[in-house]
């Protein structure tokens, strides 16, 4: 739900991809002890919450985060981890982000640039990610670079999906399997449909089901003699089903 949430206001609005590099104030710096006293209960100074090291003012979310809240177990603690892998155990509830996806980094950018825009930054957690003096710490800039390899791992996902866009897929009680292409398989819109083949990652074993355009040059090349005229049927990591025409827009198995 959490993963969700941010997921929806991301598309909700125009994203910079670049706008978490914001840096944190620089005028305050709490201790864990002193972050842990800002957990929203009566009595209590605030509500607050670290990410990343950087602590946010979530008291306007109050009804979220405060005490009996679906998510109140992120307040008065940096529970980085957490934003990633949707775990609120207490082993989960931690700022270690050590061995996280890209997928899982990517998130971790994502609700960054979330609380920047909708809550009140106050400050920065002194701890793993920044030092007594507030600056930042190694295990900051090594997870920082983790999010740049993050995002240009996206962007080079996303282009393989539209050079490359996944088919349309169903299964019978029989047995059978059913792979076809069409205009929008695989949620890409597009002028051309294709037809299905065994795509390999290099690296991997398996494969999965994608389009794969039969007409024009290869992907990134401009029109020319050169380059033919087949699309891209002859990229390397591409396999035929077998007992299906090399040209047929659906192949039963």
């Amino acid at each position: 739900a959490l993963l969700c949430l941010g997921a929806a206001w991301l598309l909700g609005r125009r994203f910079d991809p670049r706008a978490w590099l914001v840096p944190p104030p620089r005028d305050r710096l709490l201790s864990a002890a002193e972050l842990g006293r800002y957990r929203g209960a009566a009595g209590e100074p605030g509500l607050y919450l670290a990410l990343l090291g950087r602590v946010f003012d979530v008291e306007r979310g109050h009804k979220h985060y405060g005490p009996g809240g679906a998510y109140s177990g992120l307040a008065g603690r940096d529970a980085t981890r957490a934003f990633a892998t949707g775990d609120f155990t207490p082993a989960g509830l931690v700022d270690d982000v050590s061995g996280l996806s890209p997928g899982g980094m990517a998130a971790i950018r994502s609700w960054l640039s979330f609380y920047s825009h909708n809550y009140r930054p106050v400050g920065k957690l002194v701890g793993r990610f920044y030092g007594e003096n507030g600056a930042p710490t190694e295990a900051l800039r090594q997870a920082e670079a983790a999010i740049e390899e993050a995002l240009k791992f996206q962007v080079e996902n996303e282009q393989r999906k539209q050079q490359f866009p996944p088919c349309n897929s169903e299964w019978s009680s029989a047995g059978h399997s059913r792979f076809w292409c069409s205009r929008q398989s695989g949620g890409v819109n597009r002028d051309w449909t294709g037809v299905p083949r065994k795509l390999y990652q290099p690296g991997s074993r398996g494969s999965h089901c994608v389009c794969v355009r039969t007409a024009g040059p290869p992907w990134g090349q401009p029109a020319s003699s050169e380059h033919g005229d087949r699309g891209d049927l002859d990229n390397p990591h591409l396999e035929e089903y077998e007992g299906c025409h090399p040209r047929a827009e659906q192949c039963v198995l």
